[in-house]
């Protein structure tokens, strides 16, 4: 699998730009600031309707644009795909494969991508929404039917918890000890109350059945990820560590320890136990007006021996964590699929130290598309040499002739053309 070619129409700081692409490596060489993670984010959109750099669309749309569109042609077991992309912040983004319109949730799986980047160091220091993130990136990348079971559960958790919210006044233990005033005319708080409970009942059941599908889905992603991930490591960071990963779960302790432990309970028995835990933690929940108990409230927790890496682990080996946790997606996504996700390499090689470049640099080596960014060409090493574009204030260039360009580059027949948008299917989904 590979990119053939990358055309942006207002994507960033690019009112336009054609990036021709191919097999074994690119390097993108350019001083901050002048482009090149713009192009290899484009990429990762592409790949997962999302940003590895910001957790919404407006900032891909270049400043007093109304849309974005990215375009990619991918070539995998010698088929081209066109893919197409229109962002338009505010409204449901429009999809198009082969220019024929799609919902823009049909496009995943197209083309995957494993991305590394300085900010992967927030998997291993960062809160436990970063690490749910990428377990779930990766059960899309690895299926894509699973990003329509993530939207339709963060759903339920925001209308379970606006019902928490609303119905505070009837349901906290303060509320069900309070008198109505004498003549006061109100609803009738027991009515009230029963009601909110029957709809909370309601939303519990599809909390269990849908939290239970993406917890099961979690669990044997992890449990097939960890000898990938420790091998990685070691590998990375040239060294026996003990590397390893573990699920903290926020169900009742006995199942939670048992989850820790590395067992994987069927879908059935997990909906149990979220509807029994739920009801352990109703008052909580009523009291504080939010869900206490699901996959969203999840973590996993990354450990070095005995130590958790996150708060012990020295700088390298949070570095050697947060890379050994892409190469083993990306060895897993190889195994399973049989052709390997395109590998982007956003400024990674600046952060690390010479020996951790050099191995890293060795691991990848082979895949069959890899992406790579750097201010300087000195920062990544002699054995991932291969075609260099130097990216300056949005043009793209070869060393011999122009490759691509911002406002000066000429638009190949397949890039993206003023005036055309891409069709919105009947019913997309905003992405």
């Amino acid at each position: 699998m590979f990119v053939r070619h990358l055309s942006l129409g207002d994507f960033r700081s690019y009112e336009r730009a054609e990036l021709p692409l191919g097999p074994g490596v690119t390097t993108l060489v350019g001083l901050n600031g002048q482009g090149k993670t713009n192009l290899v984010e484009a990429v990762g959109y592409l790949a997962s309707l999302s940003s590895h750099r910001v957790a919404t669309d407006a900032p891909l749309v270049r400043f007093g644009a109304e849309r974005a569109v990215v375009r990619g042609a991918v070539v995998r077991d010698g088929r081209e795909t066109m893919v197409e992309l229109e962002i338009t912040p505010g409204r449901a983004n429009r999809a198009r494969l082969n220019r024929s319109p799609v919902r823009p949730r049909e496009v995943l799986g197209t083309l995957r991508t494993v991305l590394f980047a300085p900010e992967d160091l927030a998997l291993v220091k960062g809160d436990p929404g970063e690490r749910r993130r990428f377990l779930d990136d990766l059960l899309v990348a690895r299926q894509p039917r699973w990003a329509g079971v993530r939207q339709e559960y963060d759903r339920i958790v925001k209308q379970r918890s606006a019902l928490l919210k609303s119905a505070q006044p009837y349901l906290s233990r303060r509320a069900r000890g309070r008198r109505p005033r004498p003549g006061a005319e109100a609803l009738d708080p027991a009515s009230e109350a029963a009601s909110a409970l029957h709809t909370l009942s309601v939303w519990d059941q599809q909390l269990a059945g849908v939290g239970s599908q993406l917890l099961y889905a979690r669990l044997r992603l992890l449990r097939d990820l960890a000898p990938y991930l420790t091998k990685a490591y070691d590998e990375v960071s040239n060294g026996q560590s003990d590397a390893r990963v573990a699920y903290r779960s926020s169900l009742r302790e006995a199942t939670a320890g048992r989850i820790a432990a590395g067992e994987v309970p069927e879908v059935a028995e997990l909906h149990e136990e979220v509807v029994a835990s739920l009801a352990e933690v109703r008052d909580q929940e009523v009291e504080r007006g939010v869900c206490l108990v699901g996959p969203h409230r999840d973590d996993v927790l990354l450990t070095l021996g005995e130590l958790p890496a996150k708060g012990y682990a020295s700088h390298g080996e949070s570095w050697s964590f947060a890379l050994g946790l892409r190469l083993a997606a990306f060895q897993l996504l190889r195994t399973d699929l049989g052709d390997d996700p395109v590998l982007v390499l956003d400024d990674v090689f600046a952060e690390l130290d010479a020996g951790r470049r050099e191995r890293l640099a060795a691991m990848v080596a082979d895949a069959e598309q890899v992406l790579v960014t750097a201010a300087v060409p000195a920062d990544v090493p002699a054995s991932l040499a291969g075609a260099t574009r130097r990216v300056t204030l949005g043009t793209v260039e070869t060393d011999e002739e122009p490759a691509a360009g911002g406002r000066a580059g000429a638009a190949e027949d397949d890039g993206v053309h003023e005036g055309e948008q891409v069709a919105e299917a009947d019913g997309a989904d905003p992405s």
